[in-house]
């Protein structure tokens, strides 16, 4: 229903938990090949299967990667609070109608069932994001890309002169012909991964958090960003310098991550799972990493994460 509410002209929203996405996969990457913005809610619980579904957990981010058959990408977004849950959402918004891609955006149980004191924004001053539909026929192609996003353009459905094949068959670039051509599905699958890489180009930097000149690096998404600030504020405050990042984009992974990674001496990353995002920063930018990850169903307890940095910062000191 919610990629039809997109075909027909509408901004698409749905969600679940893991196991509901892992049952709309197929529906997904007929949204990846149909290249229409869909946003996807995945309030991540406690699993595996049934699991603890009441419990938090951050399960599901190698999914949200790379849980699809064949080469298929798509933007995933992580919030950090209750409140960046508002603002993570425009984003999804912005980056789905602009690439004319899925997002998906991964909260965590933590984050439904928390609570914060957050003023309401003037909403004026949030940017206009009206769909960029279609209406003149001229020279119009449907897979033909913007030369900067590589998205095609968004049609109404019943717009006169912009009629087209749409569905899961691949498409003739630009033509939009259904076609089992080698060289063109070779093409459009680069195609539909360099869009997702050059949003990459169209959001900020990372900034650190706490001491720059510090040797120890903290390292996390979505709700870790909480328990990390508060045992970074108790370590500093005992004499030792600690700095941290949030990444709340985690595909593609902001620029300059590979360069804040490579500056300090120690990374630790911490997780609500066994070490997924530890994998990707492992294998991606080649470096050593210490882990901390738990699957209690319950936050990382920040007397533990105090214990665990001041474990890792003695243990340079032996180097």
């Amino acid at each position: 229903m919610a990629l039809g509410a997109a075909y027909a002209g509408k901004l698409g929203i749905t969600g679940s938990s893991g196991p509901g996405i892992a049952l709309k996969v197929e529906a997904i990457n007929l949204a990846v090949m149909t290249e229409l913005p869909l946003i996807i809610f995945d309030f991540m619980r406690s699993g595996i299967s049934t699991g603890m579904p009441t419990k938090t957990e951050q399960g599901d981010l190698l999914m949200s990667l790379y849980g699809r058959p064949s080469d298929s990408y798509l933007i995933v977004l992580a919030p950090s609070s209750a409140a960046d849950c508002f603002w993570i959402s425009i984003e999804a918004v912005r980056l789905a109608t602009k690439y004319m891609t899925p997002v998906i955006v991964l909260s965590e149980g933590f984050l439904v069932n928390s609570s914060e004191p957050w003023k309401i924004p003037d909403l004026d001053s949030i940017p206009d994001m009206k769909a960029p539909f279609r209406t003149n026929p001229e020279g119009y192609l449907p897979y033909k890309r913007n030369k900067e996003t590589l998205a095609r353009d968004w049609v109404k459905i019943g717009t006169p002169g912009l009629e087209h094949t749409i569905g899961g068959l691949e498409k003739t670039n630009e033509t939009g012909n259904i076609t089992q051509d080698p060289e063109n599905h070779d093409l459009m699958t680069r195609l539909r991964y360099e869009k997702t890489q050059k949003v990459a180009n169209d959001i900020p930097d990372l900034e650190i958090l706490g001491d720059k000149d510090a040797d120890l690096l903290l390292v996390g998404w979505g709700s870790t960003l909480g328990s990390m600030r508060a045992a970074m504020e108790v370590v500093q405050a005992s004499g030792k310098k600690v700095a941290m990042i949030n990444i709340r984009y985690l595909n593609p992974l902001p620029k300059n991550l590979g360069e804040i990674l490579r500056s300090f001496k120690k990374v630790v990353v911490v997780e609500l799972n066994l070490g997924h995002l530890n994998m990707i920063i492992r294998s991606k930018f080649m470096i050593d990493t210490s882990f901390l990850g738990r699957v209690t169903g319950q936050p990382i307890p920040v007397t533990e994460m105090i214990e665990f940095i001041n474990k890792e910062l003695d243990s340079l000191k032996e180097h």
